[in-house]
C-alpha cells in the first residue's frame, strides 16, 4: 500500500510539473545557466542507472573480474564509441560482447 502511494505521488508530481510547463509555454524563460544544466541530465540520469549494473549485476557486491560479462561489454563498448563515434556499432558490439563472454567464456 505505501508504494502505490509512493508512485501515485510521484506520478502527480511529475504530471503537475509537465502540465505547468506545457500550459505556460514561452511565458517562462530559463536562465542561460539553468537550460545549459538541464542538457546534462540526460547523461546523468542514464550514468545513475547503467554504472551499478554495471559494476554490481547482482546487486550486492561490486565484481570488478573478468566473469562480469557486463564489465568486459561496457569496457569494449567504451573503446569502440571512443574509436568510432558510432553508436549502432557501440551498441552491436557491446551486445555482441556480452553475449559472447556470457555465453562463450563463462559457459
Amino acid at each position: 500500500m505505501n508504494y502505490l502511494l509512493m508512485v501515485a505521488g510521484m506520478a502527480a508530481v511529475t504530471f503537475f510539473i509537465k502540465a505547468a510547463i506545457f500550459l505556460l509555454g514561452d511565458r517562462v524563460v530559463f536562465p542561460p545557466l539553468l537550460k545549459e544544466a538541464l542538457g546534462f541530465v540526460p547523461v546523468t540520469v542514464l550514468t545513475a542507472i547503467i554504472v551499478p549494473m554495471i559494476l554490481a549485476p547482482q546487486g550486492k557486491d561490486m565484481e570488478l573480474t573478468w566473469r562480469n560479462p557486463q564489465l568486459v561489454a561496457a569496457i569494449v563498448a567504451i573503446a569502440v564509441s571512443a574509436a568510432t563515434r558510432r553508436q549502432l556499432l557501440t551498441i552491436g558490439v557491446g551486445l555482441a560482447v556480452f553475449f559472447a563472454w556470457r555465453f562463450g567464456v563463462l559457459a
